[in-house]
């Protein structure tokens, strides 16, 4: 799960109740006991989740198959009745729930509906969104829907820099959009949504870095998180994105110009215990960085999700990380760090 800060990780414990404290506590459990026998052991029920909205988006961002139109699975919405059904089954052990995978969320017209179900449940809530639709009447029902966590993708100050990578993008909607989200929580009195300026960090936009501190403490956004860019022909990097500043990078420069990961590929993965990733259309898949849904463990339009979580493709999935990260495709790419709760 991501970091949180004093406030945010007050009202994540507000969420805590005491069959997720076990489930937690079952799930870490398990993780530290597979590092020991080297066989993997799963006793919980994933802590958080990341469900799709939609693969749908408006921008068409150099490295996202979303905005490059490349999926070779369908594009589609999360239905509302599948969802509710899905989290009447899960909820009493789910703790954060990311409406996110791919795609642009405020595309599906049952969002917040779905954000506002979810928040009755006693679940963390949050999304990640290019702020283009966050329009008055939408940034009032988005604070008014009980949405704990809002990300805003904001990837340079000025528009001749923002639509660099943020390809179709508009800055002055995402300004916009900022300022009515900003408004309503006060106007509403609410503590919700946190809200994240994101800033990807490629090197168009690495001198922009100082400017979007400054630029959210004006707007009254809660925090900055810098993110570092996934780029898939990093060996090369043809779209000259990695920036030169190498702590926001997650390649390192060889003698012969070429790039690699800096990650060191341990053969284990916190993600793998805790959390998973359910498509629009009920695909059970093992992360965010298997975006094609190119290994899929299961589909809860046609089994339980927890029969999913403890099947036989599961296990093998765990097993083959067990035996060699390095060989898994989704895997060589990642930049999440191997320690509990760091990633």
């Amino acid at each position: 799960m991501p970091a949180f800060n004093y406030n945010d990780s007050i009202n994540l414990l507000s969420k805590l109740t005491l069959k997720r404290a076990w489930n937690a506590f079952k799930v870490y459990i398990s993780f530290q006991l597979t590092q020991i026998t080297g066989k993997p052991t799963q006793w919980g029920l994933p802590i958080s989740i990341s469900f799709e909205p939609t693969t749908s988006c408006n921008l068409r961002c150099p490295e996202c198959p979303s905005g490059l139109r490349s999926f070779s699975r369908p594009t589609g919405m999360l239905q509302k009745d599948f969802f509710t059904e899905t989290i009447d089954d899960i909820h009493q052990h789910l703790l954060y729930l990311i409406f996110y995978f791919q795609g642009e969320p405020y595309l599906n017209p049952d969002f917040l509906e779905m954000v506002k179900y979810a928040s009755q449940k006693k679940i963390y809530t949050a999304t990640s969104t290019n702020a283009h639709y966050l329009t008055d009447e939408a940034a009032k029902k988005t604070v008014e829907s009980g949405l704990d966590r809002l990300i805003i993708s904001i990837d340079g100050t000025t528009q001749e820099v923002y639509t660099q990578y943020r390809v179709g993008g508009n800055l002055e909607k995402v300004m916009a959009g900022t300022k009515n989200i900003v408004k309503w929580k006060k106007q509403l009195n609410s503590k919700t949504p946190f809200i994240f300026f994101q800033f990807l960090v490629v090197k168009p936009n690495e001198h922009q870095i100082e400017a979007i501190k400054q630029l959210a403490t004006e707007m009254g956004v809660d925090e900055v998180r810098f993110k570092t860019a996934q780029v898939y022909d990093y060996e090369k990097d043809p779209n000259q994105l990695i920036p030169t500043a190498d702590k926001y990078s997650r390649y390192k420069k060889m003698e012969d110009g070429r790039y690699q990961p800096k990650n060191k590929m341990a053969n284990k993965c916190w993600k793998l215990w805790h959390a998973n990733v359910i498509t629009w259309d009920g695909l059970v898949v093992p992360c965010c960085f298997d975006k094609d849904a190119m290994h899929q463990l299961g589909n809860i339009k046609k089994e339980k999700f927890t029969e999913i979580w403890h099947n036989s493709n599961y296990k093998q999935f765990r097993t083959e990380l067990l035996k060699g990260r390095k060989h898994i495709d989704i895997c060589a790419n990642c930049s999440e760090g191997n320690s509990v709760w760091k990633d």
